[in-house]
C-alpha cells in the first residue's frame, strides 16, 4: 500500500514514528471527452485573461484576492518553507472525546497508519487504550499544505485518521431554505412511518451495497466494445514540407519578376510629300 505521509504521533510523552496510506479510493468512471468532428481528445490550455495567451507552468504563481482585481503574491519558496516547518512537526493528540460526540458532517477523508521503524510497540499501545477507553483522539496534521483537524480511532485492528473539517468550514442547517419549523403530522402518519422504518431496519452489513450505476456503466461499454461500436481518433496531420517548399519557391519568384515600366509616349513623325511641277 502506497505510503502518502510519513511522520509522527504522541500523546504525552509517548512518540510513535507512524506512516499514513489512504484508506478510500475513488471509483468512478473517468469519461473523455472528444470531438465529435474527428473523436480526438479535447485539450485544456490554460490562457492568461488579459494578454489570451497560452501560460506556461513555469510562468505562473499564486497569489491572494484581498479585493476585486488586488493580490497578494506568494512566492514557492515562501510556500514549502512554511509547509516544512509545519510537516516537521510531530502530530499530538491534543484531546480525547467520545467518538458519538463528534458528528459525521464534520468527517472528512480516512487513512490507515502504520507503524514505521520502531514503533510498534507504542503502536499497540495507543491502539489498545482507545479502545480499552471507548474515546478517540483529536489532533492536528498538515496534509498537502493544509492543516487539519483528525480524528484517530480503532477499525479492525488498525489504526485510522479521520481528517474532519474545522466548524467554521461547515455551513450552517439554519441557513438551509424551505426546511419546515414544525412537524406538521399525525399521530397515525407517523406510526405508520416508524412501522415501515422498523420493518426495513436491519444489521449494517456493506458488502451487500453496490454501485449500480458504475456496474450498468461498465456492462454498457464493455458491450458496445465487444460489439465494435468503437472509434479512433484521427490522426494530427504533420505540416507538408512539399507544400511550404513550392509556397516559398513561388514567393521568391515572386519577388524577383521584373517591374514592368510604363512605355515611353512614341513620337509624332510628319511626312512631307513634294508636288510634282
Amino acid at each position: 500500500m502506497h505510503t502518502m505521509w510519513k511522520g509522527s504521533i504522541s500523546f504525552g510523552l509517548v512518540n510513535i514514528p507512524i506512516k499514513l496510506h489512504t484508506a478510500t479510493e475513488d471509483k468512478d468512471i473517468k469519461l473523455r471527452t472528444l470531438h465529435n468532428k474527428c473523436h480526438a481528445p479535447i485539450k485544456y490550455e490554460k490562457i492568461c485573461s488579459v494578454c489570451e495567451e497560452e501560460v506556461k507552468p513555469e510562468d505562473i504563481v499564486k497569489a491572494y484576492e484581498y479585493t476585486k482585481g488586488k493580490f497578494v503574491v506568494l512566492d514557492n519558496e515562501d510556500l514549502e518553507k512554511l509547509r516544512k516547518e509545519n510537516e516537521d512537526k510531530a502530530v499530538e493528540i491534543i484531546d480525547f472525546v467520545k467518538m458519538d460526540e463528534i458528528d459525521p458532517i464534520y468527517y472528512d477523508r480516512s487513512y490507515y497508519m502504520s507503524p514505521n521503524e520502531g514503533g510498534g510497540k507504542a503502536y499497540s499501545l495507543l491502539r489498545k487504550a482507545l479502545q480499552e477507553s471507548e474515546k478517540v483522539g483529536l489532533a492536528k496534521i498538515i496534509i498537502r499544505s493544509k492543516e487539519q483537524m483528525a480524528v484517530i480511532r480503532v477499525f479492525e485492528n488498525t489504526l485510522v485518521m479521520e481528517t474532519i473539517h474545522y466548524p467554521d468550514e461547515v455551513r450552517k442547517a439554519g441557513d438551509v431554505p424551505n426546511v419546515p419549523s414544525e412537524d406538521k403530522v399525525t399521530k397515525k402518519e407517523l406510526d405508520t412511518a416508524i412501522l415501515l422504518i422498523d420493518q426495513l431496519t436491519s444489521e449494517f452489513n456493506p458488502e451487500k451495497y453496490t454501485d449500480e450505476y458504475r456496474t450498468a456503466l461498465l456492462e454498457l461499454i464493455e458491450s458496445k466494445r465487444n460489439g465494435k461500436e468503437t472509434v479512433t481518433a484521427a490522426a494530427k496531420e504533420a505540416p507538408s514540407n512539399v507544400t511550404d517548399l513550392m509556397a516559398a519557391l513561388q514567393a521568391s519568384i515572386d519577388r524577383t519578376k521584373p517591374t514592368k515600366t510604363a512605355a515611353a509616349p512614341k513620337k509624332k513623325t510628319t511626312v512631307k510629300v513634294k508636288k510634282q511641277a
